[in-house]
């Protein structure tokens, strides 16, 4: 099946940071209904893993793209992916609540898919073993190659 939904990427820019952190945010929002911290040190808290969790893609695939995810010209989520030789290893996909569930998710990886396949390369993410996502990278053929902690491996490989 063929997904329509249009979007497009841009690079991250410095003006972004807010959102960014927005984004990130949003994927620990239920996590963070469960402590009993007040709201500015919530906000804390996220504006300094953000931090760290980007610091970390940074140091470690500095090579990787980061770019926005755009619906109608607006910012709705994040993409940032590290193209290796052997692989293409996504390091983070997130949209914001509003943009989940209308297939962008999907045809971004279906992309990254399809990018895997013309370069004959395995396409690899991790996942938390209790995200929603999992579901959807299952779907497409992903399968959980490792563990680490709550975190799997999941691969998709060409032909698979």
């Amino acid at each position: 099946m063929e997904l329509t939904i249009a979007y497009t990427l841009r690079p991250v820019r410095e003006e972004d940071e807010a959102l960014l952190v927005e984004i990130y945010s949003s994927t620990r929002a239920d996590e963070m209904a469960l402590v009993p911290w007040d709201a500015a040190v919530k906000d804390a808290f996220l504006r300094s893993q953000c931090s760290a969790q980007l610091a970390h893609y940074r140091s470690h695939f500095p090579e990787a793209t980061h770019d926005m995810i755009l619906m109608d010209g607006e910012p709705v989520g994040r993409l940032y992916v590290d193209r290796r030789n052997a692989e293409i290893r996504i390091l983070d996909v997130t949209l914001l609540e509003q943009a989940r569930g209308h297939g962008v998710g999907t045809r971004i990886i279906q992309e990254l898919m399809k990018e895997a396949d013309d370069r004959d390369v395995s396409l690899s993410i991790y996942v938390e073993s209790f995200n929603r996502s999992l579901g959807l990278f299952q779907r497409l053929g992903f399968v959980k190659t490792e563990e680490n902690g709550a975190s799997w491996l999941m691969v998709w490989r060409p032909g698979s």
